[in-house]
């Protein structure tokens, strides 16, 4: 219990625990006649996963991002600030609504479109499509954009230092890459893995840096993009009509022509694959936002903890799971890329195999 490694995980704790006692996210809140209003670590903790129109940077201080919808009335844009603004004594029921072409207000951090009381008009939210950019939305632009200094440096260094020795950002990566090709692409594809390796190394690098950036608990970290389900299906259908699109003859006679199987079962056995079919993307987008989501949601369970307790008493043992989970999370973010990476070339390989294989 003496050594250096105790002495760093309790510097560690005591700072986490100051880190969590300042987060105003995580502070009572005070009604305006003064009463304390109860902790509900449920609101927290789903406020914290879910997607947002502002980006937190310290304290109090939030960065608003743009808000871009379309009605029947045509396109808007403005900043998310227009529904943060103070309502004054007589105008409360004003706070947070925006007047243009209909009024706007942030529900559940959705864009609603409510009447003059400020009551949700579901029938015109209905029609409104938001393109807006949220922070997920900033979050992915920052991951391709560490995917495109990444890549662009490793692969100027191959043509500048060809035949010699990686150096640098090369160095680093060569090892992850070949690690991808021969322990991923090659054993599950077979002699036709290049033309996969690009859509291979893009959905690993994308998934295993937006998970990290995920799991930094300050700006410009802290978002749940690999959480947020949207995202997790577009990975999925990209790997859906990968595999089918570059199915063979003999994959597409094993679905709907088995030569095996008597004629009678075919109609079932239809179904089964086709089902089959939708079913390996589906458990690729599950597998991943649950994960991401679980950890998140225990990370922050575990902090609320102090707060529903109140005492200093709870946050060393709090803050200790913290730093455990926060260290389990950083396996689980390489491991989700290994396994949704490895998934895929599984089904490529078995939709371009050969008939003798």
């Amino acid at each position: 219990m003496k050594t250096k490694i105790f002495t760093l995980l309790r510097i560690c704790a005591v700072f986490l625990t100051l880190t969590a006692f300042s987060i105003p996210a995580f502070s009572q809140d005070e009604h305006a006649e003064g009463a304390e209003k109860k902790f509900e670590p449920s609101e927290v903790i789903l406020e914290h996963i879910a997607d947002s129109h502002s980006l937190h940077i310290i304290g109090h201080t939030h960065l608003p991002l743009p808000v871009i919808i379309y009605t029947d009335k045509g396109l808007e844009m403005f900043s998310s600030a227009k529904f943060a603004h103070e309502a004054g004594e007589h105008e409360a029921e004003a706070a947070g609504v925006y007047k243009g072409n209909y009024n706007y207000k942030l529900v559940n951090d959705k864009v609603k479109i409510v009447n003059e009381a400020g009551e949700v008009d579901e029938a015109a939210s209905g029609k409104l499509y938001d393109f807006s950019i949220t922070r997920n939305v900033v979050s992915m632009w920052m991951s391709i954009i560490v995917l495109l200094i990444v890549f662009l440096s490793v692969s100027s260094a191959y043509k500048k230092r060809q035949g010699k020795a990686p150096k640098g950002l090369q160095s680093f990566m060569e090892p992850i890459i070949l690690f991808v090709r021969d322990d991923i692409a090659r054993p599950n594809i077979g002699y036709k893995y290049q033309r996969f390796m690009p859509l291979l190394l893009t959905v690993f690098f994308f998934i295993w840096i937006n998970n990290l950036i995920g799991l930094v608990p300050f700006f410009p970290g802290g978002s749940n993009l690999t959480g947020n389900i949207a995202v997790t299906l577009v990975l999925s259908v990209i790997t859906l009509l990968v595999v089918n699109l570059n199915g063979n003859k003999h994959y597409w006679q094993h679905v709907f022509v088995p030569g095996d199987v008597p004629v009678w079962i075919w109609p079932l056995w239809w179904v089964i694959e086709l089902v089959g079919i939708i079913s390996k993307p589906f458990a690729l987008m599950i597998r991943l936002f649950a994960n991401i989501t679980a950890g998140h949601i225990i990370v922050l369970s575990l902090i609320s903890l102090i707060f529903v307790f109140k005492s200093f008493a709870i946050a060393p043992v709090s803050v200790a799971f913290v730093v455990f989970m926060d260290v389990l999370e950083l396996l689980v973010a390489a491991l989700q890329a290994f396994i949704f990476t490895l998934l895929t070339a599984l089904f490529i390989g078995t939709a371009i195999e050969e008939h003798h294989h």
